[in-house]
Formats: structure tokens, C-alpha cells, sequence
């Protein structure tokens, strides 16, 4: 299974000179979604709602969280990297603006980075029950797999191949911070948020079997949605890891899991997180 770059946010912000007529463009790792006029320019990124507004002779960013978990958010000069403005912490549909600039010099370049998750939090070491019912568990791909476990976000996750229609259910109590209906590269996908401030991520199920809404309280084996073949995927299976933000930056992290004969047995690296 390819490997999820849809889990973070980083976005080019351009907005001409004060008083410019042109509009601001907007480019997430998705492609480009198009120009509107710079009076007020409203952005749907999926997990954030970013309002550009020039006005006052100078220019203003306001994002607001659109999940039901906190983001952190910076905003970076385009040409050099440094902060235009420190990173903060949205809690959940939290909004704030993150610059003003009135010095009508030029163009103005940002770089918005998202990332779900509180970096202050501490994951525990929790025993993850199975997310599916069955007497079998099988594994195509587990901690380190070389065909798309190799970066950050997916190197600690686990495929578990599953017919399509199979019932996925939550592997921990929980808030759905996040619903995705069939994303180009992910599919459908659901984040769920514990009370320690680890995320789980449920990848390529099935489209339109959500049976959870965002902000939804669930249990333990409380069914989520339907395992699918959405997105990029080799086959029908459920794509699982259990996720923290590190600091402006998402990883996946190890985890325990209970299957029908025992504690199923990963392999845990020295030092990695919890």
C-alpha cells in the first residue's frame, strides 16, 4: 500500500502587493485549486478553513480548524523558511489570525504548515484491541515494511488484509476527530482521537459505509465503517497506525495490539515512542 501524504498540510499563500488586483493562489500537496479576488479569499484544505483578506493597506491570515481535535498551524516566509508567525495550537473548530502586514512592499509569500495532533501530549503504552472480528489475523505489511512503511507517518502501521464489507472497529476509545471520503491517494479514512492525544488512522475503506461523524464519542469495538480497496491500494485491506504530532511533525509511533490468541507480537524499536 502506497505510503499517506494526506495527513499533514503544507500550503503556498501568495498574495500580490496592497491593493493588487489578483488573487491569492492556493497550492496543497494535492495540486492547485484555483485564484479568487484578494478582498477576502476563503480556503478549504480539509482540516483547516484559511480566510485571506487584504485590507487597511495591508494583509491579514485567519485559519480556523475544521476537525474535532486540536491542529497546530505555522505560517513561514516562502523565500527564506523562517516564521512569519509562531506556531500555535488550534483546539478544535478554534480560529486565529496568524499575521498582519501592512507594509504594502511587494507580494507577500507564505507557507502554511498543519498538523493534527498536540504536541504536548504523551502517548501511553496501550494494549489496542483488534480492529475487526476474526478467529485469524493475518499481515501483508507490518512496522518497517519496505513496500510504503518507510517514512514517518507510516513506518510504525500494519496492513491487515480483509475482504471488502468487512465491518473496521475502533481499536480504542475515542473521538472522531476526522472523516475522509475517498481521497485520491488515501481513499476513505477516518482518525479517531484518545484521551492521551495519540491518533488512530483507519485507511482505505470502503466508500459510504461511515457509520461515525466527527466530534462522535465512541468505545472500543464500536464499528467505524467498511474495510475497502480505496485510494491507492494493492488490494482490499485495512491500512491501521496510531499517530502523534511531535512538534510540527506527524509520526507514527509503536503500539500493542490484543488479536483472538493473545497479544499480536511487533517489533518495537529501542528508544521510539511511547
Amino acid at each position: 500500500m502506497p505510503r499517506l501524504p494526506f495527513l499533514f498540510l503544507s500550503a503556498l499563500l501568495v498574495l500580490p502587493a496592497s491593493g493588487g488586483a489578483s488573487g491569492p493562489q492556493w497550492r496543497q500537496g494535492w495540486g492547485l485549486a484555483g485564484t479568487a479576488p484578494a478582498a477576502e479569499t476563503r480556503h478549504d484544505s480539509r482540516f483547516v478553513l484559511l480566510q485571506l483578506q487584504v485590507r487597511g493597506g495591508g494583509h491579514a491570515a485567519r485559519v480556523r480548524n475544521l476537525l474535532a481535535g486540536p491542529v497546530q498551524v505555522r505560517l513561514r516566509d516562502a523565500a527564506s523558511g523562517g516564521e512569519a508567525a509562531p506556531a500555535t495550537l488550534l483546539a478544535a473548530g478554534g480560529q486565529r489570525e496568524l499575521l498582519w502586514r501592512d507594509d504594502g512592499a511587494g507580494p507577500v509569500r507564505w507557507l502554511l504548515d498543519a498538523f493534527p495532533g498536540d504536541p504536548a501530549a504523551r502517548p501511553d503504552d496501550h494494549l489496542y484491541r483488534l480492529p475487526f472480528d476474526a478467529m485469524r489475523v493475518r499481515v501483508s505489511q507490518g512496522f518497517g515494511g519496505h513496500y510504503s512503511h518507510t517514512d514517518a507517518q507510516n513506518r510504525h502501521a500494519v496492513d491487515f488484509p480483509l475482504a471488502e464489507g468487512t465491518p473496521v472497529l475502533a481499536a480504542r476509545a475515542g473521538t472522531v476527530m476526522q472523516v475522509v471520503e475517498d481521497a485520491p491517494d488515501d481513499g476513505s479514512l477516518l482518525r479517531v482521537l484518545h484521551a492521551d492525544g495519540s491518533m488512530a488512522v483507519y485507511a482505505h475503506l470502503q466508500a459510504g459505509s461511515f457509520r461515525v461523524r466527527p466530534g462522535q464519542r465512541v468505545e472500543a469495538g464500536h464499528t467505524l465503517a467498511r474495510s475497502g480497496n480505496s485510494g491507492r491500494s494493492s488490494g482490499p485491506h485495512l491500512h491501521f497506525a496510531v499517530q502523534a504530532n511531535t512538534g510540527l511533525a506527524l509520526a507514527s509511533i509503536p503500539f500493542r495490539m490484543a488479536g483472538p490468541q493473545g497479544e499480536l507480537r511487533f517489533p518495537r524499536e529501542t528508544g521510539a515512542l511511547p
